[in-house]
C-alpha cells in the first residue's frame, strides 16, 4: 500500500481522538488532498460507526460509499464495552486481518488514510491482542493525543514509554486544551510533555487543539504541517 496511513491513539478514552482526526482530515482535505478516514472498532454503536459520522462533519462531508459499505470500519458492536467483550457479546471476536485488508482496500483510492484507535493503547482487541500490538505488527506510526485534564501527565508518560519499549514511530502529541483550566497547570504540563518527548528521542512536536467549535466557525486554525 503506497499510501501514507497514521494511527491516532490517545492516552484515555474520551481523550479528543475523534475530534483530532476529523480535524486532521480536513487540515489534508483542505489542502487538495485525496484523504479518508477509518475507525478501527466502534463499539457503543448500530449501523454506521458514529465516530466516523462525526469525522465526515468536521471535514465537511457527506458519508462517502467506504463509509456506508462498513470499509471504514470494519468492526461496529451495540455494547458500550471493550472491544474485546463487545465482540464477545455480540458472538463473535475482532481478527486484525479484517482490519488490515480493509485498510489496504482504502489505500487503492486515497493518499491518506488516518486510522482512529479506541481508548488507549493496551485496550484488548481480542483475548491475544492490545491496540499497541496490532500497531507494532504493522509498524504504523502514531499521533499522540493527550488532554490538559487530571492525570493527564501519568498517562501521557505511560503512553510515551509504551510506545518507545515498542520501538513505534511517533510523529508527536496534539495536546487537546478543551477543559478550562488553571493556566499554570496547563502550561507546566504542556512543558513536561515537551521535555518527555525529548528524553525518549522523539521529535519535540507537540500541536495545540482548542475546542473544536473555535475550527468549525473558522474562529482559529490549526497546523499540523509539523506532523509530516
Amino acid at each position: 500500500m503506497s499510501c501514507s496511513l497514521v494511527c491516532i491513539t490517545g492516552i484515555d478514552t474520551d481523550i479528543g481522538k475523534t475530534i483530532v482526526t476529523g480535524l486532521l482530515g480536513r487540515y489534508l482535505l483542505d489542502r487538495g488532498a485525496k484523504v479518508i478516514t477509518q475507525k478501527i472498532v466502534q463499539t457503543g454503536c448500530r449501523g454506521i460507526s458514529e465516530d466516523i459520522v462525526e469525522h465526515r462533519r468536521i471535514m465537511g462531508l457527506e458519508l462517502l460509499p467506504e463509509d456506508k459499505s462498513g470499509l471504514t470500519c470494519p468492526y461496529v458492536f451495540p455494547d458500550p464495552c471493550s472491544p474485546h467483550l463487545a465482540a464477545s457479546l455480540a458472538g463473535g471476536e475482532i481478527d486484525g486481518q479484517r482490519i488490515s485488508a480493509a485498510t489496504k482496500e482504502l489505500g487503492k483510492s486515497y493518499d491518506h488514510i488516518i486510522l482512529e484507535g479506541v481508548g488507549g493503547l493496551y485496550v484488548p482487541l481480542n483475548r491475544n491482542a492490545t491496540l499497541v500490538d496490532y500497531l507494532q505488527e504493522k509498524n504504523m506510526p502514531l499521533i499522540l493525543v493527550s488532554s490538559n485534564r487530571l492525570g493527564s501527565i501519568n498517562h501521557t508518560l505511560s503512553a510515551l514509554e509504551i510506545i518507545k519499549q515498542k520501538g513505534l514511530e511517533l510523529r508527536g502529541i496534539v495536546y487537546n486544551r478543551y477543559l478550562v483550566v488553571d493556566k499554570s497547570i496547563e502550561e507546566d504540563s504542556r512543558e513536561i510533555f515537551k521535555q518527555a518527548l525529548r528524553q525518549r528521542g522523539f521529535a519535540e512536536c507537540l500541536i495545540d487543539c482548542y475546542p473544536l467549535e473555535d475550527y468549525m466557525r473558522n474562529e482559529r486554525d490549526i497546523d499540523f504541517s509539523p506532523l509530516f
